[in-house]
Parts: C-alpha cells; sequence; structure tokens
C-alpha cells in the first residue's frame, strides 16, 4: 500500500485519466474530489462490502428448487 501525505489543493494522479484532489481537511476528516471517466466504478468501501455481502446472502436464499424451476424455463 503506497501511503501519502497531501494539503488542501494538492492532487494524485491515477493512471493517465483519474486525478483525486484534497478539497478540505478538518475535525478528522478530509474530503476528497476525484475526477474520472463515466465509466469508471467509484465506490465507497463500506457500499462495496454491503453490496457483496447482499449478493452472498441472495446466492445463500436462492435454494435448489428455485434453480431447477428456472433451469426449467430456460430450456424451453
Amino acid at each position: 500500500m503506497l501511503i501519502l501525505s497531501r494539503k488542501v489543493d494538492e492532487e494524485i494522479i491515477l493512471g493517465n485519466d483519474i486525478v483525486i484532489k484534497i478539497s478540505q481537511i478538518a475535525k478528522g476528516s478530509v474530503k476528497i474530489g476525484i475526477e474520472a471517466p463515466k465509466e469508471t466504478l467509484i465506490l465507497r468501501g463500506e457500499l462495496k462490502k454491503q453490496i457483496e455481502q447482499s449478493n452472498q446472502k441472495a446466492l445463500v436464499d436462492t435454494d435448489a428448487n428455485t434453480l431447477k424451476d428456472l433451469s426449467k424455463l430456460l430450456k424451453k
């Protein structure tokens, strides 16, 4: 992991087309701006974990009969 120190208005460049800019530092919080192509997915870490957990739960909740029924429908 690369750890950098930055001040307000300083930037970090990722690749050729992603710029992370520090916009504000106050009370133990840092606000950043991210410039990236529209097709680049940007998620907060906790949201990504929540999505992964939700997907895992959906897999567990799907029972074998549901999969068999779906398989029958796809064969028609």
